[in-house]
């Protein structure tokens, strides 16, 4: 039988090929570094409003239900830089519109320090909001297409777990640093923190190959990035792209996403990451007040909140299963058990112990599921849409989130109890794992092993 060539023996090099054969290199660790920082500051800075809600109550007198706005402020700032910054990747590349980002919400954030009233800070949150909006979705798809297609759910969730981890740890960090500080040195960390990120990913951060590839960008700068994979790339002359998903003739961005080939996919994906993060803002914007007028303690209510959203390490775990199997029905698992722990959670109020636990246990399950959503997508699109394709669904996932905090602020006006609260929020978790069932109906999912098989195949 004649042998199969190299990828560099004919010096044309297929750039998913090349990333799938080589071993997952130091500079490949180095860009999923870097996103996953990214992401973590995205996660502190867009929950620290929900830590450092009850010192505003105190410190300017306003009410619950005038919260919602300056809680929701990011939310809508976030939808509008995700909508826009998806398609603008799609055009200018990756990289670039990365770093505007968050430069963008480092130096909102940190301008947001020094409100004087909650207009003032309504309003910096908002373009806070824009800045991390555009970074979330560029952060996923330039990792996304950095990756083995064998790994990339597992590394894709991997490094989305930062968001989780990064809401997480402002919570530990703002339950310390409100009582020695004020809540204003939450916001002044979270907006120097990326201020100082931006300079390191201006100098260290690559544009995405496979993006370089797709916009016919000099050969030699191609090479130069993937020898810092592996030496093999230097003898290339070229470089070419296989997809395993069918592009969209004379369509980029959201042609390709709302194309018939897409769209019905495209709508049940916005429609479960909606309701995910219906449920992920009622409660972290929330919990740390409920749990209060349940009668925990100050301190414990915001440390017991905390515990939620770092439960999202277990993404890593979806994202393997996710390589292996179908992600569709796995994350749908996901949301459906995601509806029956966050009930849980009214039915255990007045045990503290109990409380603890099932917290940690619903924030696991829910965020492993959102968190996954994101490689769901960037697997699903072609080259040619994928940076608005995830984008869009981040961006149109933004208002869940903003529905969310309104939500629990309605239900505050409308007296009810604890256990009602937390039952009506589950219900989204159950729509959210019908959406997904209707996607892979209507977009029968192939598992990337096998969808790597055929594309070798064919390649050969």
């Amino acid at each position: 039988m004649k042998p199969i060539a190299s990828p560099t023996a004919d010096r044309r090099v297929d750039v998913q090929t090349f990333l799938n054969e080589n071993k997952f290199s130091g500079y490949q660790w180095l860009i999923f570094g870097l996103c996953f920082v990214i992401v973590l500051l995205d996660g502190f800075d867009t929950a620290a409003i929900g830590f450092i809600a009850p010192s505003l109550v105190n410190e300017w007198g306003v009410s619950k239900p005038a919260l919602a706005p300056v809680l929701s402020a990011a939310l809508f700032g976030l939808a509008a830089g995700a909508l826009s910054a998806g398609p603008l990747a799609d055009r200018l590349g990756r990289k670039r519109v990365l770093v505007g980002s968050v430069l963008v919400f480092g130096i909102a954030c940190l301008g947001s320090a020094f409100a004087g009233d909650l207009t003032q800070l309504t309003v910096l949150r908002f373009l806070t909001g824009i800045g991390l909006g555009a970074a979330m979705p560029n952060a996923v798809t330039l990792m996304s297409e950095y990756c083995p297609n064998q790994r990339r759910a597992m590394l894709t969730n991997a490094m989305f777990s930062g968001f989780p981890l990064g809401a997480a740890f402002g919570g530990f960090l703002a339950s310390w640093m409100i009582p020695q500080f004020g809540w204003r040195s939450v916001l002044v960390l979270g907006g120097v923190t990326p201020l100082l990120l931006v300079v390191v990913m201006v100098l260290l951060l690559p544009e995405s190959v496979r993006y370089m590839v797709a916009k016919g960008q000099p050969v030699e700068r191609i090479r130069a990035v993937l020898m810092r994979i592996s030496a093999t790339a230097q003898q290339a002359q070229s470089f070419f792209m296989t997809e395993t998903k069918a592009s969209v003739e004379g369509q980029s961005g959201l042609g390709v996403v709302l194309s018939p080939a897409y769209r019905v996919g495209s709508l049940m994906l916005w429609l479960a990451y909606f309701m995910g993060l219906v449920i992920f803002y009622a409660l972290i914007n929330w919990m740390p007040i409920l749990f209060r007028e349940a009668g925990i303690a100050p301190k414990d209510a915001t440390l017991i909140a905390a515990l939620f959203p770092l439960g999202g390490v277990g993404a890593i775990f979806f994202g393997w299963l996710m390589d292996r199997f179908n992600g569709n029905k796995i994350i749908a698992v996901g949301y459906a058990l995601t509806a029956v722990s966050i009930f849980a959670i009214g039915q255990v109020a007045g045990n503290v112990g109990m409380l603890v636990l099932v917290v940690f246990v619903a924030g696991t399950i829910m965020n492993t599921a959102q968190s996954s959503m994101p490689a769901l997508a960037a697997g699903y699109y072609p080259t040619q849409g994928r940076a608005t394709g995830v984008a869009w669904m981040l961006g149109i996932g933004r208002f869940g989130g903003i529905a969310g905090s309104f939500l629990v602020a309605e239900l505050a006006r409308r007296h009810l109890d604890f256990a009602t609260i937390f039952m009506v929020i589950a219900v989204p978790g159950v729509i959210a794992a019908i959406a997904l069932l209707v996607k892979q109906r209507v977009h029968p999912e192939v598992p990337s092993a096998r969808a790597d098989a055929k594309c070798a195949a064919l390649a050969h």
